[in-house]
């Protein structure tokens, strides 16, 4: 629904309240106060089951300062890359940190699979010369293969590890990701 204008009221100003659209102005800006701090309550001793004296040392025997993980050694050119992951001489970087080469271990596991099929090429000329004659049958033996899935590579040391999944489109990159982990394993020694 839209508004039709209207006609000025006798004695009013045509263009109407020149003021009327503009946001409302104060006089001074309001002042806000701060809300006071609450004071945290004090516990006394022995009040509600809290003993008196120091804490027991825990079930475990004394507390015992966790231990940092070794520092990594300085960088380096990159010797090898699998993934994500690079390893250099003395450290191996990965998006989970940098790892140092001693002590690390590497596992892989090749999840890929390799599919035989006759291409559908080859089903159409065997029918199409089977009727010339029996040497389409020959079309028959044609073979493509077709590699999806990708190696599992992990590196771990201490409570550290890192998970990368690396694509392969055939067997030879699979194996080369393998050859890869197994170059990394002889760096960690």
């Amino acid at each position: 629904m839209t508004e039709t204008p209207r006609e000025p009221a006798p004695g009013q100003d045509p263009g109407g309240d020149p003021d009327r659209h503009l946001p409302v102005q104060y006089p001074t800006p309001p002042t806000f106060e701060a809300a006071p701090q609450a004071q945290p309550p004090q516990v006394q001793p022995g009040q509600y089951g809290v003993p008196s004296g120091a804490f027991p040392p825990p079930v475990g025997g004394q507390y015992q300062q966790p231990q940092m993980p070794q520092q990594a050694g300085p960088a380096g050119p990159v010797l090898v890359t699998i993934g994500d992951i690079s390893v250099e001489q003395h450290r191996i970087v990965t998006p989970a940190g940098v790892l140092p080469t001693h002590g690390t271990n590497w596992s892989a596991m090749d999840m890929s699979r390799t599919e035989e099929k006759i291409p559908a090429w080859a089903i159409v000329l065997a029918i199409i010369f089977f009727l010339a004659c029996l040497l389409g049958l020959l079309f028959l033996l044609c073979k493509e293969r077709k590699t999806t899935g990708f190696v599992q590579v992990t590196v771990q040391n201490g409570n550290r590890s890192h998970n990368t999944n690396v694509g392969v489109s055939s067997p030879q990159q699979a194996a080369d990701v393998l050859a890869r982990v197994n170059f990394a394993r002889t760096v960690c020694v």
